[in-house]
């Protein structure tokens, strides 16, 4: 199979997607195979919504249309011109999905098809319905990823290489049985905001977009803020205002009762706008519903201070010009050719020894 032939299935995999992107889905003439695969998908929709309660339908109609965007030919044509492909390794590499978000392993499993190698898949119990499915069409679309794509529930053996995403606890015990292994074992990642009280409207909305997005449960969403010391935070709890139905979600509203009551009975001080708590905090990874903030003087302190916990930070959202900053709104948001943990993951597959 040869790579235009694995681009052009993943653009017409996006295409397919793109139906679910919205919260009325449009069934596309021009789909190859949706008379097979569109209402399948809308019960693929209600089996994770009903397995995984943060699963929700704009969560879900969200990574669709995501993913719909990055699949577009023009943008795998990019993420791939500067490397050459074979057009088959005959390597297998394991999988290891976690579960937090929808489809959050989706880049791992194009990146070891697009390249040649073979997908041997392990998946979370809390998403194991939307990637079995949309493998089913992909190969529709291209017999030839019949043979590169196997899901299994055992334990993993005979494979080349292996890509995990997990805790950092997990990460200790992939350590301990893939170590011999080429790999890339992902840990704990958080997102972080730096405020310097200039931010518009705008741009504090974007903030809540990625903080509240799929509820604060990606290492993309943003959970720790620096704001200057004197900080009002006035205008950011307006902006936040923008996601305040997320309460009326059952398990966020129930985190949010009891983070309060526990910070509540701890004398813990507390900022409070009845859906989203700020407490001041130096730590980087705050609970559901908590955002956690803590006051720098200099810009320059504060990036310096980042610099140092960078392996812990996935995401830096803020325009004071700290390096490696994005702006405010997109951390859900990546392109393909941004990797997560900052591996280069098609460099990683194209030099696995043969």
């Amino acid at each position: 199979m040869q790579l235009n032939n694995r681009i052009f299935a993943f653009s017409i995999l996006g295409k397919f997607l793109s139906q679910f992107g919205s919260s009325e889905f449009l069934k596309l003439e021009d789909v190859p195979y949706n008379d097979t695969f569109f209402d399948s998908m809308k019960d693929q929709f209600q089996l994770a919504k009903n397995h995984n309660g943060w699963f929700t339908d704009e969560n879900l109609q969200f990574a669709c249309q995501c993913w719909s965007e990055t699949l577009l030919e023009k943008n795998l044509k990019k993420w791939l011109s500067g490397y050459t492909i074979n057009d088959s390794s005959g390597l297998t590499v394991a999988l290891i999905m976690a579960g937090n978000i929808p489809l959050v392993g989706f880049h791992d499993f194009i990146s070891v098809l697009i390249t040649g190698h073979k997908a041997l898949i392990k998946l979370s119990s809390s998403d194991k319905y939307l990637l079995p499915f949309l493998a089913k069409y992909l190969i529709a679309v291209e017999q030839g990823f019949k043979d590169y794509i196997i899901f299994t529930d055992e334990k993993l053996t005979d494979f080349n290489a292996v890509i995990t995403t997990g805790s950092n606890n997990t990460a200790r015990y992939f350590n301990y049985y893939f170590g011999k292994y080429p790999n890339i074992i992902r840990k704990n990642r958080n997102s972080v905001a730096v405020l310097t009280g200039n931010e518009t409207q705008t741009q504090l909305e974007g903030l809540a977009d990625d903080i509240f997005r799929y509820f604060g449960l990606g290492c993309r969403n943003v959970s720790k803020l620096y704001v200057p010391e004197g900080y009002n935070f006035d205008s950011f709890f307006n902006a936040m205002f923008k996601w305040k139905q997320v309460i009326n979600q059952n398990k966020y509203m129930n985190n949010y009762d009891y983070n309060k009551t526990v910070y509540l009975m701890s004398n813990i001080k507390l900022l409070d706008n009845e859906f989203l708590l700020l407490k001041e905090d130096i730590n980087l990874s705050s609970p559901i519903s908590v955002i956690y903030y803590e006051t720098y003087n200099t810009i320059t302190k504060v990036d310096k201070k980042i610099s140092k916990e960078s392996e812990s930070i996935q995401c830096i959202v803020a325009e004071a010009n700290i390096k490696n900053e994005i702006g405010f709104g997109n951390t859900q948001k990546p392109q393909i050719w941004d990797y997560a943990d900052g591996i280069n993951t098609i460099d990683f597959l194209l030099k696995l020894p043969k």
